[in-house]
């Protein structure tokens, strides 16, 4: 089961990147393919999150996409509900908003730290003196929250209601009663009203403040009582105009202030967000509250695109398949209008292979296949003009590495485990992308094994996509009239891209070309060496 954000944390400050892909098998992505893919860079991108909440909310979704095709069209529903009923989306956005201008208030009551008495802060999540404003302050902001969607009217779609009913039944909770108050600090613990039952064990009410009436209405019958018993000079004002009784209840005034002040932190405050940490009901409504900054801003990264943005149609099929016109990718593209969009189809073909040389857009068009796909299994819009997906149950996208000095089997070796991984976890509803395919190794080998490979992909029926230079490998499958071959085009045989990706397969190499823009050409180690003599 996932963790609401609050558990999240840790216990800690709250912090944004708080979750994890699942291991190898057991999610949508694992860590190797969040990595490939640079999901964190697309986080980047579409988060327009005001609040923590929200952003953490966004984290959690890009790193475990949905895999079930009602919840993803019950997220879809609840942003067409906020972009087509006008009073929804004002009273979302508000309710958002005041969250984001307090939301800290709330952290510094669960994480901050205190200082003492004498302390002075100097950071946002330090509290000096005894805390009673910080802890007012982080109650208040989830009092106004719930009262938020306490007066807001029940929305329409089933994610919507759902979300607003995370946030409204904090409401029934002990917690709730308890930021209500009173408090009862008694033997068993702090208790709220509805806890306490009658006057039995006696307690303590705790009210976040110094000000206490009933201790010092005792204090002032205390002094009453002295007058009474001790009646003479001791309460009469001197001619200095200081009363003798000063020189005794003068210091237990001092003393009132780090007395009481300090019960109240160490055995009343402390506990009670301790308590608030720990929180299932709280855990729940923060979840809410990132779940509705996140819908605004899954609309917001569509309405600041800059593109064709589509909430693509989601299908629940034995094959995975994906047909898109006009997509782009959604980090590159954004704000990009000279970005070149593609189609792409892979509906009844297991096998699609893509060739070219480098700088040509393969592995771009690869991301942003995989990134789309990342984008509809959160309920989200994609940069296209039309977009029809099945839900993948996993999406790897295994990329070149680098060996390690532990790896054992060197770049070969590790490259072929995780494709060995890739392939034991992949099913027929799998989306794969391979970049390359047995590097590290002599063409021979490379080929049998690459052949065996994906013979063995094409045969789970998910599927996969390879981009590669070795043309030969690609020819062995079109032979076989198994695979489908696309190749990234270059303008009239030149070595400029242009960013399409059309039929066929390429037999050329410009590596020349990448040689002289960095400078590393045979001409530019002759000029060297010559300089050099």
């Amino acid at each position: 089961m996932t963790e609401n954000v609050l558990q999240s944390w840790k216990d800690d400050w709250p912090h944004i990147a708080a979750y994890q892909p699942a291991p190898t098998g057991e999610g949508v992505l694992d860590q190797a393919a969040f990595d490939a893919m640079e999901v964190e860079e697309l986080f980047d991108t579409v988060n327009h999150a005001a609040t923590i909440a929200g952003q953490t909310v966004l984290y959690r979704s890009l790193t475990n996409p949905l895999d079930n095709l009602e919840a993803i069209n019950a997220k879809q529903e609840a942003i067409r509900e906020i972009l087509e009923q006008p009073a929804v989306r004002e009273n979302v956005e508000n309710i958002v908003a005041n969250a984001a201008r307090n939301e800290a208030r709330l952290h510094v009551l669960l994480f901050g730290e205190f200082l003492g008495s004498f302390g002075t802060s100097r950071e946002l999540k330090q509290i000096e003196g005894y805390g009673y404003k910080q802890y007012k302050q982080g109650v208040n902001f989830v009092l106004k929250l719930v009262h938020a969607i306490q007066a807001s009217e029940t929305p329409k779609s089933a994610y919507l209601r759902q979300v607003y009913r995370k946030i409204n039944q904090f409401a029934e909770s002990n917690d709730y009663s308890l930021m209500v108050g009173p408090v009862y600090n008694t033997e068993q613990g702090m208790q709220s009203r509805l806890q306490r039952k009658g006057f039995w064990p006696p307690a303590v009410i705790f009210r976040p403040s110094l000000f206490k009436p009933l201790l010092l209405a005792a204090a002032a019958a205390s002094i009453w009582v002295l007058m009474q018993l001790f009646p003479g000079d001791m309460f009469k004002v001197s001619r200095d105009g200081i009363s003798v009784a000063s020189v005794f209840f003068l210091p237990l005034l001092l003393a009132y202030i780090p007395l009481v002040g300090g019960y109240d932190r160490d055995n009343c405050i402390i506990p009670l967000r301790n308590q608030y940490r720990h929180s299932a009901a709280l855990g729940e409504l923060l979840d809410g509250l990132g779940e509705l900054d996140e819908l605004l801003t899954l609309i917001k990264y569509s309405e600041n695109y800059g593109g064709d943005m589509v909430l693509p149609e989601m299908h629940d099929t034995e094959q995975h398949s994906i047909r898109l016109s006009g997509c782009k990718n959604p980090v590159l593209g954004y704000q990009n209008p000279d970005y070149v969009p593609n189609d792409f189809i892979m509906e009844r073909q297991r096998l699609i292979c893509i060739t070219g040389p480098n700088s040509g857009g393969k592995t771009a068009l690869c991301k942003t296949v995989t990134q789309i796909q990342i984008l509809a299994q959160i309920g989200g819009f994609v940069p296209a003009t039309s977009a029809i997906l099945s839900v993948a149950d996993r999406i790897f996208y295994q990329a070149p590495s680098i060996s390690h000095l532990d790896d054992g089997e060197g770049r070969f070796g590790a490259e072929l485990k995780r494709t060995r991984d890739i392939f034991l976890a992949s099913s027929a509803k799998s989306l794969v992308v391979l970049d390359e395919m047995a590097e590290g190794t002599t063409f021979e080998e490379k080929m049998q094994s690459s052949t065996d490979i994906l013979d063995g992909f094409y045969r789970k029926n998910n599927s996969t996509i390879l981009i590669t230079h070795n043309h030969q490998l690609v020819d062995v499958f079109i032979k076989r009239r198994i695979a489908e071959a696309w190749q990234v085009e270059f303008a009239n045989d030149t070595d400029l891209p242009t960013f399409k990706l059309i039929p066929g397969i390429s037999r050329i190499s410009h590596a020349d070309r990448v040689a002289k823009k960095i400078g590393f050409s045979k001409q530019d180690i002759d000029n060297y060496l010559a300089r050099r003599s």
